[in-house]
């Protein structure tokens, strides 16, 4: 059975008679995961995440349609890793100006990049785009939305407990024994400004890790990945709720 909200299973016929209010893209990247994680980590974090945040938003009403997923991001950071799928910013920029060009002609008002990296960074391309479209723009990092502390002994930046937890859930099969990942230990830089992080700088990821994972993935499981997931979903959700129902004028406060 084909889901309404998803772009890439729906039928020319269905497209063709349905208003869309928003348009949600899911961007990925395609990189390695410490050694126990698949390549397509985040790009299968936003598929799975994406659609269960649109079921739910289509459940309440809202008319909501996800794009197919981007599968490569910025990772100039780890070119030295084998087929870390580098995309850079400028590259990104070009893709989402055609993306948003699209949906314009589609008639859908507004448009969420559901973002699945940390190298990518959509504010700017946003800023440049914004006053060129009547397209709604706005940029949500899932793994933000809900607090991963009260879920996680250690969520991780990369390939931890968070992501691996996630995957257990959603994908195990993809996910190698958790006595095969490395420890995820963090080289820290050593300059206080850099490793304070008031000073931002981009890492060199094999100067930071030897297992290309930030984070330790031993206390993941299945249940937490649920738990966290569901909370992340609601709250997008309700998000795009909200989202599909505003108007330019409502969307700030009187």
């Amino acid at each position: 059975m084909t889901r309404p909200y998803i772009l890439a299973e729906s039928h020319w016929a269905t497209v063709r008679d349905t208003a869309y209010d928003v348009a949600i893209l899911p961007w990925g990247a395609t990189e390695a995961h410490n050694f126990h994680l698949p390549y397509a980590t985040d790009v299968i974090e936003c598929d799975v995440l994406a659609a269960e945040s649109a079921r739910l938003a289509w459940e309440k009403g809202a008319k909501v349609i996800v794009l197919p997923t981007i599968p490569f991001g910025v990772n100039t950071g780890q070119l030295d890793v084998r087929f870390c799928m580098n995309m850079n910013p400028s590259t990104q920029a070009a893709v989402l100006a055609d993306v948003v060009a699209t949906v314009e002609r589609a008639g859908a008002r507004k448009l969420v990049i559901f973002n699945s990296h940390g190298g990518n960074d959509f504010r700017q391309m946003i800023r440049e785009l914004q006053p060129k479209t009547t397209v709604f723009l706005c940029t949500v990092n899932w793994w933000q939305v809900v607090d991963a502390k009260p879920y996680f002994t250690e969520p991780g930046d990369h390939a931890g407990e968070l992501e691996t937890s996630i995957l257990l859930h959603f994908t195990p099969s993809l996910v190698r024994p958790l006595g095969e990942a490395g420890d995820g230990r963090e080289r820290k830089f050593a300059i206080a400004g850099l490793r304070e992080r008031w000073v931002w700088a981009q890492r060199e990821w094999t100067r930071v890790t030897a297992d290309t994972g930030v984070g330790n993935p031993k206390d993941s499981t299945a249940e937490k990945g649920a738990k966290f997931a569901a909370a992340v979903c609601e709250k997008i959700a309700t998000f795009l709720v909200a989202l599909a129902a505003a108007e330019p004028e409502t969307l700030y406060e009187t």
